[in-house]
Protein backbone atom coordinates (compact mmCIF):
# COMPACT_ATOMS: atom_id res chain seq x y z
CA UNK A 1 0.00 0.00 0.00
CA UNK A 2 1.20 3.27 -1.12
CA UNK A 3 1.05 6.09 1.76
CA UNK A 4 -1.06 8.84 0.37
CA UNK A 5 -0.13 12.11 0.26
CA UNK A 6 -1.62 14.69 2.62
CA UNK A 7 -1.73 18.50 1.97
CA UNK A 8 -0.97 20.15 5.24
CA UNK A 9 -3.23 23.43 5.64
CA UNK A 10 -1.61 26.85 6.10
CA UNK A 11 -2.65 30.50 7.00
CA UNK A 12 -1.30 33.28 5.71
CA UNK A 13 -0.65 34.31 8.56
CA UNK A 14 2.10 31.75 9.95
CA UNK A 15 5.15 30.25 8.78
CA UNK A 16 3.68 27.18 9.93
CA UNK A 17 1.25 24.96 11.30
CA UNK A 18 -0.59 23.29 14.43
CA UNK A 19 -3.43 20.73 14.75
CA UNK A 20 -5.52 19.99 17.98
CA UNK A 21 -6.93 16.61 17.28
CA UNK A 22 -9.00 15.44 19.54
CA UNK A 23 -11.06 12.18 18.97
CA UNK A 24 -13.49 10.47 20.97
CA UNK A 25 -13.49 7.15 20.03
CA UNK A 26 -10.12 5.88 17.89
CA UNK A 27 -7.01 7.40 15.90
CA UNK A 28 -7.48 6.00 12.98
CA UNK A 29 -4.87 4.11 10.33
CA UNK A 30 -3.91 6.87 7.56
CA UNK A 31 -0.67 5.53 5.90
CA UNK A 32 0.19 9.21 4.86
CA UNK A 33 3.37 11.23 3.81
CA UNK A 34 4.05 15.10 3.35
CA UNK A 35 7.26 17.22 2.72
CA UNK A 36 6.81 18.67 6.07
CA UNK A 37 8.65 17.98 9.69
CA UNK A 38 6.24 16.95 11.84
CA UNK A 39 6.27 17.04 15.65
CA UNK A 40 3.78 14.98 17.46
CA UNK A 41 2.52 14.76 21.07
CA UNK A 42 0.17 11.78 21.17
CA UNK A 43 -1.69 11.99 24.79
CA UNK A 44 -4.56 9.77 26.79
CA UNK A 45 -3.69 7.12 23.97
CA UNK A 46 -2.26 3.90 23.63
CA UNK A 47 -1.47 1.93 20.34
CA UNK A 48 1.04 1.66 17.50
CA UNK A 49 3.13 3.25 15.82
CA UNK A 50 4.03 3.25 12.38
CA UNK A 51 6.98 5.25 10.40
CA UNK A 52 8.17 3.31 7.33
CA UNK A 53 9.28 -0.05 8.07
CA UNK A 54 9.36 0.84 12.39
CA UNK A 55 6.27 -0.23 14.23
CA UNK A 56 6.39 -0.08 17.66
CA UNK A 57 3.91 0.61 20.87
CA UNK A 58 3.35 4.02 22.14
CA UNK A 59 1.86 5.41 25.16
CA UNK A 60 0.61 8.46 26.72
CA UNK A 61 3.02 11.58 25.91
CA UNK A 62 4.86 10.15 23.04
CA UNK A 63 6.80 12.50 21.61
CA UNK A 64 8.08 12.08 18.28
CA UNK A 65 10.06 14.36 15.45
CA UNK A 66 9.48 12.94 11.91
CA UNK A 67 11.48 14.37 8.56
CA UNK A 68 10.06 15.44 5.41
CA UNK A 69 8.12 12.40 3.58
CA UNK A 70 9.04 9.96 6.06
CA UNK A 71 5.67 7.87 5.85
CA UNK A 72 3.94 7.25 9.08
CA UNK A 73 0.51 6.15 10.89
CA UNK A 74 -0.67 6.41 14.34
CA UNK A 75 -3.50 3.51 15.19
CA UNK A 76 -4.72 3.98 18.54
CA UNK A 77 -5.85 0.54 20.64
CA UNK A 78 -7.18 2.57 24.29
CA UNK A 79 -8.03 5.61 25.89
CA UNK A 80 -6.07 5.54 28.99
CA UNK A 81 -9.10 7.65 30.53
CA UNK A 82 -12.16 6.45 29.05
CA UNK A 83 -14.18 9.70 29.57
CA UNK A 84 -11.39 11.46 27.76
CA UNK A 85 -10.72 11.82 24.24
CA UNK A 86 -7.61 10.48 22.45
CA UNK A 87 -5.42 13.77 22.16
CA UNK A 88 -2.88 14.58 18.81
CA UNK A 89 -1.16 17.70 19.11
CA UNK A 90 0.54 18.05 15.68
CA UNK A 91 2.84 20.50 14.85
CA UNK A 92 4.18 21.23 10.91
CA UNK A 93 6.92 23.13 9.36
CA UNK A 94 8.42 22.96 5.94
CA UNK A 95 12.49 22.16 5.61
CA UNK A 96 13.11 25.74 4.10
CA UNK A 97 11.64 26.92 7.49
CA UNK A 98 13.84 25.32 9.01
CA UNK A 99 16.96 25.69 7.58
CA UNK A 100 16.00 29.41 6.93
CA UNK A 101 16.22 29.43 10.70
CA UNK A 102 19.50 28.24 11.46
CA UNK A 103 21.11 29.84 8.89
CA UNK A 104 19.60 33.01 9.69
CA UNK A 105 20.42 32.81 13.39
CA UNK A 106 23.25 31.77 15.11
CA UNK A 107 21.51 30.78 18.41
CA UNK A 108 19.47 28.15 16.67
CA UNK A 109 22.37 26.49 14.72
CA UNK A 110 22.13 24.15 17.55
CA UNK A 111 19.11 22.44 15.81
CA UNK A 112 21.00 21.09 13.06
CA UNK A 113 22.07 17.86 14.52
CA UNK A 114 18.33 17.06 15.47
CA UNK A 115 16.71 18.18 12.28
CA UNK A 116 19.31 15.88 10.25
CA UNK A 117 18.67 12.98 12.70
CA UNK A 118 14.70 13.72 12.17
CA UNK A 119 14.92 12.57 8.55
CA UNK A 120 14.31 9.25 9.90
CA UNK A 121 12.58 9.91 13.18
CA UNK A 122 13.79 10.94 16.55
CA UNK A 123 11.54 9.88 19.63
CA UNK A 124 12.63 11.95 22.58
CA UNK A 125 12.63 10.67 25.95
CA UNK A 126 9.88 10.48 28.37
CA UNK A 127 11.46 13.44 30.25
CA UNK A 128 11.77 15.97 27.98
CA UNK A 129 7.94 15.12 26.21
CA UNK A 130 6.24 15.68 30.21
CA UNK A 131 8.65 18.83 30.22
CA UNK A 132 7.42 19.81 26.62
CA UNK A 133 3.94 19.02 27.64
CA UNK A 134 2.49 22.10 28.88
CA UNK A 135 4.59 24.21 26.86
CA UNK A 136 2.93 22.28 23.72
CA UNK A 137 -0.79 22.76 25.04
CA UNK A 138 -0.10 25.91 26.11
CA UNK A 139 0.72 26.87 22.47
CA UNK A 140 -2.76 25.78 21.04
CA UNK A 141 -4.60 28.95 22.94
CA UNK A 142 -1.65 31.75 21.79
CA UNK A 143 -1.80 34.22 19.63
CA UNK A 144 0.30 33.57 16.84
CA UNK A 145 3.87 35.61 17.26
CA UNK A 146 3.67 34.19 21.08
CA UNK A 147 3.10 30.80 19.61
CA UNK A 148 6.30 31.31 17.37
CA UNK A 149 8.58 32.26 20.02
CA UNK A 150 7.01 28.64 21.96
CA UNK A 151 7.81 26.55 18.95
CA UNK A 152 11.92 28.37 19.02
CA UNK A 153 11.54 27.39 22.83
CA UNK A 154 10.10 23.85 22.26
CA UNK A 155 12.96 23.41 19.17
CA UNK A 156 15.83 24.30 21.34
CA UNK A 157 14.66 22.37 24.57
CA UNK A 158 14.05 19.06 22.69
CA UNK A 159 17.62 19.85 20.56
CA UNK A 160 19.41 19.38 23.94
CA UNK A 161 17.35 16.00 24.87
CA UNK A 162 19.83 14.04 26.16
CA UNK A 163 17.77 10.76 25.71
CA UNK A 164 16.30 11.14 22.01
CA UNK A 165 16.38 8.29 20.22
CA UNK A 166 17.22 8.03 16.76
CA UNK A 167 14.39 5.43 14.45
CA UNK A 168 16.25 4.37 11.65
CA UNK A 169 13.09 2.74 9.18
CA UNK A 170 14.05 1.02 6.41
CA UNK A 171 13.44 4.22 4.04
CA UNK A 172 15.59 6.29 5.68
CA UNK A 173 19.27 8.13 4.05
CA UNK A 174 22.22 7.25 5.67
CA UNK A 175 23.09 8.46 8.87
CA UNK A 176 25.00 12.13 8.67
CA UNK A 177 28.23 10.88 9.31
CA UNK A 178 31.54 13.73 8.57
CA UNK A 179 33.96 10.41 8.19
CA UNK A 180 34.00 10.48 4.37
CA UNK A 181 34.83 6.48 4.77
CA UNK A 182 32.04 6.06 6.98
CA UNK A 183 29.48 7.79 4.81
CA UNK A 184 30.59 5.20 1.38
CA UNK A 185 29.97 2.51 3.51
CA UNK A 186 26.54 3.33 4.60
CA UNK A 187 25.30 4.57 1.44
CA UNK A 188 26.91 0.78 0.28
CA UNK A 189 24.73 -0.54 2.89
CA UNK A 190 21.29 1.08 2.06
CA UNK A 191 21.86 0.63 -1.37
CA UNK A 192 22.14 -2.77 -0.91
CA UNK A 193 21.44 -4.23 2.63
CA UNK A 194 18.97 -7.04 1.23
CA UNK A 195 22.25 -8.53 -0.61
CA UNK A 196 24.79 -10.94 0.55
CA UNK A 197 27.00 -8.05 2.39
CA UNK A 198 30.60 -9.11 4.22
CA UNK A 199 32.07 -7.32 6.94
CA UNK A 200 35.51 -7.64 4.76
CA UNK A 201 33.67 -6.30 2.02
CA UNK A 202 32.87 -3.02 4.15
CA UNK A 203 36.26 -2.56 5.53
CA UNK A 204 37.82 -2.75 2.03
CA UNK A 205 34.94 0.53 0.97
CA UNK A 206 36.43 2.08 4.74
CA UNK A 207 39.89 1.50 3.58
CA UNK A 208 40.53 0.13 6.81
CA UNK A 209 41.64 -3.25 8.65
CA UNK A 210 38.38 -5.67 9.81
CA UNK A 211 39.06 -5.10 13.31
CA UNK A 212 39.54 -0.77 12.96
CA UNK A 213 36.15 -1.00 11.00
CA UNK A 214 34.65 -2.47 13.30
CA UNK A 215 35.44 -0.10 16.21
CA UNK A 216 34.72 3.03 13.38
CA UNK A 217 31.25 1.87 12.63
CA UNK A 218 30.28 0.89 16.42
CA UNK A 219 31.47 4.24 17.14
CA UNK A 220 29.62 6.44 14.72
CA UNK A 221 26.41 3.87 14.34
CA UNK A 222 26.22 2.65 17.81
CA UNK A 223 25.35 -0.82 16.77
CA UNK A 224 27.41 -3.30 15.18
CA UNK A 225 27.61 -3.67 11.02
CA UNK A 226 25.17 -6.72 11.34
CA UNK A 227 22.79 -5.15 13.85
CA UNK A 228 22.76 -2.27 11.64
CA UNK A 229 22.40 -4.01 8.57
CA UNK A 230 19.36 -6.39 10.48
CA UNK A 231 17.59 -3.53 11.24
CA UNK A 232 17.53 -2.06 8.45
CA UNK A 233 16.13 -5.78 6.46
CA UNK A 234 13.77 -6.40 9.45
CA UNK A 235 12.47 -2.71 8.94
CA UNK A 236 11.84 -3.74 5.00
CA UNK A 237 10.75 -7.17 5.97
CA UNK A 238 7.41 -5.54 7.99
CA UNK A 239 6.47 -3.47 5.11
CA UNK A 240 6.44 -6.49 2.69
CA UNK A 241 4.49 -8.52 5.25
CA UNK A 242 1.35 -6.18 5.53
CA UNK A 243 2.15 -4.49 2.15
CA UNK A 244 1.52 -8.24 0.37
CA UNK A 245 -0.13 -10.36 2.89
CA UNK A 246 -0.46 -13.27 -0.01
CA UNK A 247 3.19 -13.34 -0.60
CA UNK A 248 4.94 -16.45 1.88
CA UNK A 249 6.97 -15.87 4.53
CA UNK A 250 9.52 -17.49 2.67
CA UNK A 251 10.20 -15.42 0.08
CA UNK A 252 9.75 -12.01 2.32
CA UNK A 253 12.58 -13.55 4.33
CA UNK A 254 14.43 -13.96 0.52
CA UNK A 255 13.97 -10.26 -0.76
CA UNK A 256 15.16 -9.16 2.55
CA UNK A 257 18.22 -10.83 1.80
CA UNK A 258 18.12 -14.00 4.51
CA UNK A 259 18.97 -16.97 3.05
CA UNK A 260 17.78 -18.98 6.57
CA UNK A 261 13.91 -18.63 7.31
CA UNK A 262 14.74 -20.09 11.38
CA UNK A 263 17.01 -16.96 11.04
CA UNK A 264 15.11 -14.55 9.83
CA UNK A 265 12.05 -15.77 12.33
CA UNK A 266 14.67 -15.37 15.14
CA UNK A 267 15.78 -12.05 14.19
CA UNK A 268 12.40 -10.78 13.69
CA UNK A 269 11.26 -11.93 16.86
CA UNK A 270 14.08 -10.43 18.91
CA UNK A 271 13.36 -7.30 17.14
CA UNK A 272 9.71 -7.19 16.81
CA UNK A 273 8.35 -9.24 20.18
CA UNK A 274 6.62 -11.62 17.67
CA UNK A 275 7.11 -13.80 14.69
CA UNK A 276 6.80 -12.59 11.05
CA UNK A 277 3.02 -14.50 10.74
CA UNK A 278 2.09 -12.81 13.82
CA UNK A 279 2.91 -9.60 13.16
CA UNK A 280 1.22 -9.67 9.56
CA UNK A 281 -1.70 -11.19 11.46
CA UNK A 282 -1.67 -8.37 13.74
CA UNK A 283 -1.28 -5.43 11.48
CA UNK A 284 -3.18 -6.63 8.23
CA UNK A 285 -6.01 -5.11 8.85
CA UNK A 286 -4.64 -1.90 8.70
CA UNK A 287 -3.32 -1.85 5.51
CA UNK A 288 -6.70 -3.03 3.57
Amino acid sequence: MKPSFEQIPTTATASWSMLDRRLPEAIPFEWHHHPEYELTLTLNSRGQRYISGDVRAYDDCDLVLLGPNVPHSWSSQQRIDPRQPHVALVIWFSEAWATSLVELFPEMAGLRPMLAAARGAVQFSGEAARESRPLIEAMVAQDEPTRLVSLLALLTRLSRDPGAEKILPAAAGPVVIEDGRLQRVLEHIHAHYCAALTIAELARLACVSVSAFHRMFRRHARATPLEYIARLRIGRACELLVQGPQTPVTQVAEAVGYGSLALFNRQFKARQGMTPSAFRQRHRAHFQ
